[in-house]
């Protein structure tokens, strides 16, 4: 029914959530304690819905499990705390980085380079179709 029982009954707390004044810092040091010291954080979404500083001191303490993050709150930059400790597994943010979200962008980087020198409107959507 809200963030701290999700929180409380899960084992892993998996972020997929959008960024935006409503989600900052959402995952702060009360969501970080009912997920429990066997519980561990997922961070795939955006790094500010995670309150960074309440994250490396539950993980310092040990009261979760562990924290496996592809973003971070202030990108490319990642704290050094977090780098050091052994229960976190950290990774750049390539989750676009198929094959064909790659040759999409690299189609609409062509077409607006031909916009551009035709005149025409350039295009702004990436489309996998």
């Amino acid at each position: 029914t809200d963030l701290i029982t999700l929180a409380r009954d899960s084992d892993v707390l998996v972020l997929a959530s959008a960024a935006n004044a409503a989600t900052a810092k959402m995952i702060n040091g009360k969501v970080l304690r009912a997920l429990g010291a066997n519980g561990v954080l997922v961070n795939v979404a955006r790094g500010s819905i995670v309150d960074e500083e309440a994250l490396i001191a539950s993980l310092e303490a040990k009261s979760i499990a562990g924290a496996a993050l592809d973003v971070f709150a202030a990108e490319p930059n990642v704290p050094e705390q977090l780098r050091s400790l052994d229960q976190v597994v950290l990774t750049p943010h390539i989750a676009s980085a198929t094959k064909e979200t790659r040759q999409a962008m690299a189609d609409i980087v062509v077409r607006n380079v031909n916009a551009l020198l035709t005149g025409a409107p350039l295009f702004g959507e990436l489309s996998l179709s």
